[in-house]
């Protein structure tokens, strides 16, 4: 039970879910890999555009842990509440982010999703104008990774809640 210290009102959530497995205990090198491929990952990309990337991925891919752990790492690096809350309708929301941002979150749908079976060439060539080759490289590689976390969590219905902001740096 939880009360609301501001109203005073009792609420009663449901129970944590088990998760499946803790795969990071089970294939520690694999985890291991994927703690440097994330950090190799990160070099050159504005911290707030990585983890917008990360948040708007973990979205498309339904990964509540990944959800918590970025939103709450964005908050730590200085985003706002109001632009992580409007990620999920970025399209209609154009005007709280930058132009580049736009083009790095559209990416990020683009080879999240992959609904054609490929990234679009307008897609690609909107990133490609704002970013220079090796930052959209990195970009490319920011993407790929959280995918990856996010099929990990996903997977093995790994619990949220319980990060704090920077845990994983």
């Amino acid at each position: 039970m939880s009360t609301d210290i501001s109203t005073g009102i009792s609420t009663e959530y449901v129970p944590e879910h088990t998760p499946r497995m803790s795969w990071a205990q089970l294939a520690p090198d694999v985890y291991k890999a994927m703690i440097r491929l994330d950090a190799a990952a990160r070099q050159g990309l504005d911290p707030t555009l990585f983890e917008l990337v990360k948040i708007r991925a973990s979205q498309l891919n339904h990964c509540a842990l990944c959800l918590d752990m970025h939103t709450k790492d964005a908050l730590a690096a200085g985003e706002t509440v109001q632009r992580i809350v409007q990620l999920s309708a970025w399209e209609e929301s154009r005007h709280f982010y930058t132009a580049k941002e736009l083009a790095a979150i559209e990416l990020t749908e683009a080879i999240t999703v992959l609904t054609d079976g490929f990234v679009p060439d307008e897609v690609y060539e909107e990133a490609a104008g704002h970013f220079e080759e090796a930052e959209l490289a990195q970009l490319i590689a920011a993407i790929a990774v959280i995918n990856a976390w996010n099929r990990f969590g996903v997977t093995t219905r790994a619990v949220p809640g319980h990060y704090q902001a920077g845990q994983h740096k």
